[in-house]
């Protein structure tokens, strides 16, 4: 992985993002972008979960991508943004893909809401070329056991009411797949992959400005609901950006105690 971006394109990453997002899923979708920047990314590409298309968008990768998405109304919305080369409704398990037809793959923040991911590792090893590369970004154990919510009840000694607050906050959030980098490895492995790395980003810290966002961020949703679009008036003086502390997370995006793990995975010869 590359360990330094020019100046500038990581200004321009920051402002894609914090551009079009609630500020909370910016300040992550920001970061994730700048993983990617830093990973030589073949084309064409395989997107698994390509979702609504603004992170392909942003990372430049749409033209030479063929996006999957189980889900009807994501694909709509792609379709309409015309990012990808070409889109397919499908689920990650039964990729509608021959054998060995890509190079690289990429699954940004995805896997994690899959609850039962194996089958989907299974295809994604099975369409990649010889020595082709997946890289993907999940949350870590660290979802559960270090939100802010459960810290503060902690704090207060009511350790019940903190483990069910984690329950009910992941459950929101739909993951099943809150696991350490090492049974990632071991599905992976069992994929047919060859060769696992990876490095954890986002600081508990910055995990816990993201928490806290999801209810600061219901204006946006309604803004979206009504008009098609989280952020009505973008202005990089918008003081609620929170823009340094960002290109704080940018400049040096990884850490050991990360609350999110950015892998690359190759293919076997």
């Amino acid at each position: 992985m590359k360990t330094n971006l020019p100046p500038g394109m990581l200004d321009e990453i920051a402002w894609k993002h914090l551009s079009t997002l609630p500020y909370f899923r910016g300040m992550l979708r920001a970061v994730e972008h700048s993983l990617y920047a830093r990973m030589e990314l073949t084309s064409p590409i395989l997107d698994i979960g390509a979702g609504d298309g603004n992170f392909a968008a942003a990372l430049g990768t749409g033209p030479n991508s063929l996006g999957v998405d189980p889900w009807y109304e994501p694909i709509k919305e792609a379709s309409a943004l015309g990012v990808y080369n070409l889109l397919v409704q499908a689920w990650g398990g039964a990729l509608p893909v021959e054998k060995e037809s890509f190079p690289c793959a990429v699954s940004n923040s995805v896997l994690e809401h899959i609850p039962d991911v194996q089958p989907v590792l299974d295809e994604i090893c099975r369409v990649l070329t010889p020595d082709g590369v997946f890289f993907f970004t999940v949350p870590n154990q660290r979802f559960r056991t270090e939100l802010w919510g459960c810290m503060l009840l902690r704090k207060l000694g009511l350790h019940r009411a903190a483990a069910r607050y984690s329950v009910f906050f992941n459950r929101i959030a739909r993951h099943y797949n809150l696991d350490e980098p090492e049974v990632w490895t071991e599905r992976l492995k069992r994929a047919g992959f060859a060769e696992v790395e990876h490095w954890n980003y986002f600081p508990i810290s910055a995990m816990r400005m993201l928490e806290r966002g999801h209810a600061a961020g219901l204006p946006n949703l309604l803004w979206k609901k009504l008009f098609g679009s989280w952020i009505l008036f973008p202005n990089r003086r918008n003081p609620f950006l929170r823009y340094k502390r960002l290109r704080a997370l940018l400049d040096a995006p990884l850490c050991e105690n990360g609350t999110c793990t950015f892998f690359a995975v190759r293919k076997g010869a």
